[in-house]
């Protein structure tokens, strides 16, 4: 007869669990160790993110801010380049003067056409070609970061290029007007000429940025809405007026007021287009903007106090950008 032989487990402990690792009490050194760890942790959780964000604050206070106000204070004096330290308080006699100026409202009236002339086009053909890239394209990454090659060109080298397609004797543009019938244009001293030569630079530098900013909004679109368009035997046509612009009325708001905001900065292009290379914008100021008539102001005739008083006007101005993109943008959540 074969044997059983049952195994069990020994009893446990009166009182207690089974035998295992016993229990070992923290000395007062680890307590005071592990309270260490745990304050130090506490205090990296609460303070490492105002850590992480405070080189911005402090740049921005450093080259942002701190400029702000100085120049806001500066703009409440008469005060020169040659001597920054002495000032002398003339009030709101600076922003009289400008409102006065002749020279003023033209580069304001400049730099509004130039807006105007750079940024609808720019707009328009940026649409465009994201509804074109919105396809699928062969080498359609090809074409993506093509779009962003003018942006990373610098801006003293495309201008440099449109002076020469521009020129009155030898540049492309006028070679090519010629074999259509169209005389020879003064593209940097006739005024709506070089309005549209700067402006031509603009849209080439920005079209290919905004363009790519729309193709990231028309992918966002759902399939569903064209579909059920399809369905309902709309046409590509009448599915971009009925689906894609409706759904990208956010982006448009935001790309016309950032190129608004960088249209009324606008330096560069202008004062490397000038024949002289100067900040009048030209023989006859015909295409200075406000951005060159601080520059003139303050660092050609030197009165710092009136470029103050310039570049506090500008920022007002661009104030009022805001608030109008602020209440539009509310009229457009409220009625979608």
């Amino acid at each position: 007869m074969a044997t059983r032989h049952d195994t069990a487990a020994p009893p446990a402990k009166e009182g207690g669990a089974a035998p295992g690792r016993p229990a070992t009490v923290p000395t007062e050194a680890e307590q005071r160790h592990r309270a260490r760890l745990s304050r130090r942790w506490q205090r990296d959780k609460r303070w490492s993110p105002y850590a992480f964000v405070s080189p911005f604050f402090l740049l921005f206070l450093a080259f942002g801010l701190f400029p702000l106000l100085y120049t806001g204070w500066a703009s409440l004096h008469q005060v020169e380049l040659t001597a920054p330290t002495d000032m002398t308080w003339v009030g709101m006699r600076n922003y009289t003067r400008i409102f006065d100026d002749d020279f003023f409202w033209n580069a304001a009236k400049n730099t509004l056409t130039i807006g105007i002339i750079s940024t609808v086009p720019q707009l328009l053909m940026a649409m465009g070609l994201a509804h074109i890239l919105n396809y699928r394209l062969r080498a359609s990454t090809f074409y993506r970061v093509a779009m962003l090659a003018p942006y990373a060109t610098s801006i003293a080298a495309a201008s440099l290029v449109f002076v020469l397609l521009f020129g009155r004797d030898y540049g492309m543009i006028n070679w090519a007007l010629h074999f259509v019938g169209i005389d020879a244009i003064d593209w940097q001293n006739d005024k709506w000429p070089s309005q549209i030569a700067v402006s031509s630079i603009v849209v080439w530098r920005w079209t290919g940025y905004n363009a790519l900013i729309y193709l990231a909004a028309m992918q966002a679109i759902p399939q569903d809405l064209y579909e059920s368009a399809a369905l309902d035997g709309a046409s590509r046509w009448k599915q971009f007026l009925h689906v894609t612009l409706p759904s990208l009325r956010p982006t448009i708001l935001f790309t016309v007021v950032v190129s608004t905001i960088g249209a009324s900065q606008l330096f560069g292009e202008p004062l490397l287009f000038d024949a002289n290379k100067g900040a009048s914008g030209g023989a006859e100021h015909q295409f200075q903007t406000l951005g060159l008539y601080l520059y003139e102001q303050g660092w050609v005739n030197q009165h710092l106090g009136r470029a103050s008083a310039i570049a506090w006007t500008m920022f007002l101005i661009l104030i009022v950008v805001g608030i109008v993109n602020y209440v539009i943008s509310r009229r457009l959540r409220a009625s979608s």
